[in-house]
């Protein structure tokens, strides 16, 4: 469960490491930042992107984001929690594209 001295994954930010622009103009940065889980400090690094997705999601479902990420961690096995939380991000969005149009799936398994 949430341990009430959980903190958010905003807490400490590491250094970006800028990469050149890519296809969507924008920079793909990887963020290291210091999170509490489970009473435990660990560190996870995402891109930008990843942890816009991630905040996105918090804020549509209305999940503290530190709930979010304890939910992704005690689901995700032994895969490592940052590649966990991409393919949750990834999944997220399929999932809505999906109910958004029905033919999505399909169409996706084709490229």
């Amino acid at each position: 469960m949430m341990d009430d001295t959980m903190t958010g994954p905003d807490v400490t930010a590491g250094t970006k490491r800028s990469r050149t622009e890519g296809p969507l103009g924008r920079k793909s940065a990887i963020v290291k930042r210091s999170i509490e889980l489970h009473g435990h400090k660990t560190s996870v690094s995402l891109e930008d992107q990843f942890w816009d997705g991630l905040r996105d999601i918090a804020e549509r479902t209305r999940t503290p984001l530190p709930m979010l990420l304890q939910t992704i961690d005690a689901q995700r096995g032994y895969a490592n929690l940052s590649s966990a939380i991409r393919v949750y991000v990834l999944e997220h969005h399929r999932a809505a594209a999906a109910q958004a149009d029905p033919h999505y799936l399909a169409r996706a398994a084709q490229l």
